[in-house]
């Protein structure tokens, strides 16, 4: 028995722009993260010299801010992620389940739809 039946004559769409999206996705996920964390290594570069207690305060804060950022851009490309990958699923073949008679049909009287008497 094959446990996957496909639906006859059922057209499969062909893939559009959520494969161009999925396979851009990993690239904007490093450049992003690179991107997005250059903030807190230029702030090292520049704020260095000083007092030493302002310039780590000044350090932690641009760290806090840049990770932030840098967990809601892992987010949002996660969300893309999935989001694509649905409408690639939903655009697959489609299949059919396995029929089983239903008790409520339109002659409830049949055979097929009786119910056992004992249990």
């Amino acid at each position: 028995m094959n446990a996957f039946n496909r639906l006859p004559g059922f057209v499969q769409t062909p893939a559009g722009r959520e494969r161009d999206v999925l396979r851009w996705l990993p690239r904007v996920l490093v450049f992003g993260t690179l991107l997005l964390a250059l903030p807190s290594l230029v702030a090292r570069i520049f704020l260095g010299a000083g007092d030493a207690v302002e310039a780590s305060t000044h350090l932690q804060m641009i760290d806090i801010i840049a990770l932030s950022i840098v967990v809601l851009h892992w987010t949002a490309v996660l969300t893309v992620a999935i989001a694509a990958f649905i409408v690639m699923v939903m655009k697959g073949p489609a299949y059919v389940a396995d029929a089983y008679p239903v008790a409520d049909s339109e002659t409830p009287d049949s055979p097929e739809c009786r119910q056992p008497t004992s249990y």
